[in-house]
């Protein structure tokens, strides 16, 4: 596995984005199994915008690999629906809107009766400390946001897309990958030894799917 002591030369950047309730730095293992080479991880504005806070990583995405969890992957959905040419994604557990409706109902729940505490343990399990988050009114405008989104098919010029799956999540989050291939197209994988937070669950692996693990052979759609 490569790490930052033996960078390697892929020919795109690689982009990955967070999810709700956490900060950028999340990806502290990803990057050590990547190795930071050519690797960005934007720290998002939390803006409640769809709108901005694509608009901001399309800088970013533009030519390259990109990998996003939770929220960061239904951004993924979004610059595939919107066309922006990137050269593929991997995208773990994204919201799915209406393909199943009630998705991200416990995770409403939780933050409605516990806060931003319950929220994140609800999302992504003990992995998850408060000190991942900026603040509650983030998590309130990431959560609004994410359940209001609504997937599209992919446009002409984006990338290939693999939706992944933690082989630990709850049995919806695979339900949600089905649907996606379903209604896109989307091959999905499942990663052993992981759930939502694949990025602290199973960092070496997600590299390695970042890295082209998903690209090199057909991924196989579970049934």
């Amino acid at each position: 596995m490569p790490n930052q002591s033996s960078p390697i030369n892929r020919g795109f950047p690689v982009v990955l984005i967070h999810g709700a309730a956490v900060t950028a730095g999340i990806w502290d293992g990803v990057i050590t199994a990547l190795g930071s080479c050519g690797v960005v991880r934007p720290q998002r504005a939390y803006s409640g915008s769809l709108d901005a806070e694509v608009a901001a990583l399309v800088p970013h995405c533009t030519g390259a690999v990109i990998a996003g969890v939770g929220g960061g992957a239904t951004l993924g959905l979004e610059l595939a629906a919107r066309g922006v040419p990137f050269e593929r994604a991997v995208l773990h557990e994204p919201a799915v809107g209406s393909l199943l409706p009630g998705l991200l109902a416990p995770m409403a729940a939780a933050f409605r009766d516990g806060g931003v505490p319950a929220f994140g343990l609800a999302l992504y399990g003990s992995s998850w400390s408060p000190g991942d988050v900026p603040d509650e009114a983030a998590v309130a405008r990431d959560l609004a946001m994410f359940r209001a989104f609504e997937p599209r098919p992919p446009r002409p010029g984006a990338g290939s897309v693999l939706i992944t799956v933690g082989a630990e999540s709850p049995p919806v989050r695979l339900q949600a990958a089905r649907a996606l291939h379903e209604a896109f197209g989307y091959p999905f994988r499942i990663v052993p030894g992981a759930g939502h937070a694949v990025h602290w669950d199973a960092p070496g692996e997600f590299a390695a799917l970042i890295d082209g693990g998903g690209s090199r052979r057909p991924p196989t759609a579970a049934r």
